[in-house]
């Protein structure tokens, strides 16, 4: 005997598919990856130390 399928939840599920395909073709395109957003941000936040770090009290206008 054949299994019953909801055919609207069928319709549903493969229009899933297909936007999640096609973000997944846009995110390799244009985007960076969350672990590159990361260490993108670690990078730029230990920079930003660095440079803090090696400022000068006297620079300061007063």
């Amino acid at each position: 005997m054949a299994k019953l399928v909801n055919l609207n939840r069928a319709r549903k599920q493969q229009a899933r598919e297909e936007k999640r395909d096609q973000s997944s073709e846009n995110a390799v395109k244009h985007g960076l990856s969350k672990a590159e957003k990361l260490l993108m941000a670690t990078r730029n936040t230990r920079a930003q130390q660095m440079l803090d770090q090696h400022k000068n009290e006297d620079d300061h206008d007063e």
